[in-house]
């Protein structure tokens, strides 16, 4: 069996696997209001054929244009959870097969109804033997690659969804289909979860036809580009392209057109 193993590097947030440990959730979303308190269970379980220590431990994290996830120190960033946050345990010892559960607690100070976001980092601590062990290395112990758990909160009372797509460009590579380039602006104050398609009328015969959806996820007061491509080659003749948005919670559609030529 295979278990979801996410790690991240400097920019690329990638997906991997590991037989070793499984953590579950992987992604939490609380919904305190301002001045309560809400908790959650993190399930931690070894299969590894050996005792592990566990480590879990709170960090920011950053979103750039591409989506791509920058962790960042606790509490440097202005959208960060960690002081709000506590782990009980936050250090835990796992038999082959064991399983521990780690509460997960968020206590939102009031006044405070904004969105913030942060990570949890499950990490395995193993001692390592007398010949691997640095001369630097003061303790003999090394932690190994780590499971994330991602982190929301926003208050069921914050309704500010707000978001634009605008700068539709194509992109086109040589050998490959249309692609198109476009940014997707979040000036409210909740996650958005936007689907993106697109919509070709030849403005000659005035046939549409609509393709399917991709989602993309945007973060409040951030900016993403996305990329989009037809699935198909078009006929010749002239077209009008739109790249339409439904990001939900009873908003209008938002969309962004550029005219283009088959030729």
């Amino acid at each position: 069996m295979k278990y979801i193993f996410l790690a991240f590097s400097l920019l690329i947030y990638s997906i991997s696997f590991s037989q070793d440990f499984e953590v579950a959730p992987v992604l939490v979303s609380f919904n305190a209001e301002p001045g309560s308190i809400q908790s959650t269970k993190l399930s931690i379980k070894n299969y590894a054929n050996v005792k592990q220590r566990f480590e879990i431990t709170l960090s920011d994290y950053s979103i750039d244009k591409q989506g791509n996830k920058l962790s960042l120190a606790a509490g440097t960033s202005e959208n960060s959870l960690a002081n709000w946050l506590t782990l009980n345990p936050s250090f835990v010892e796992l038999n082959p097969n064991e399983s521990k559960e780690i509460e997960l607690m968020i206590t939102v100070p009031k006044g405070h109804s904004e969105t913030r976001w942060g990570m949890a980092h499950v990490q395995v601590a193993k001692e390592k033997s007398a010949f691997d062990v640095d001369e630097d290395m003061a303790t003999g112990v090394v932690l190994v690659p780590r499971i994330v758990v991602l982190i929301k909160q926003s208050p069921k009372s914050n309704r500010n969804y707000a978001a634009k797509i605008q700068d539709l460009k194509e992109t086109t590579k040589e050998g490959e289909n249309r692609t198109f380039e476009a940014l997707i602006v979040n000036y409210g104050d909740k996650v958005v979860d936007a689907k993106v398609s697109l919509s070709v009328a030849n403005i000659m015969t005035a046939k549409e036809e609509n393709f399917p959806k991709k989602k993309f996820t945007i973060y409040p007061k951030q900016s993403r580009l996305i990329q989009i491509s037809l699935p198909k080659k078009l006929e010749k003749g002239k077209y009008a392209v739109a790249a339409v948005m439904d990001y939900g919670h009873r908003k209008p559609l938002e969309g962004a057109q550029i005219m283009i030529e088959e030729k």
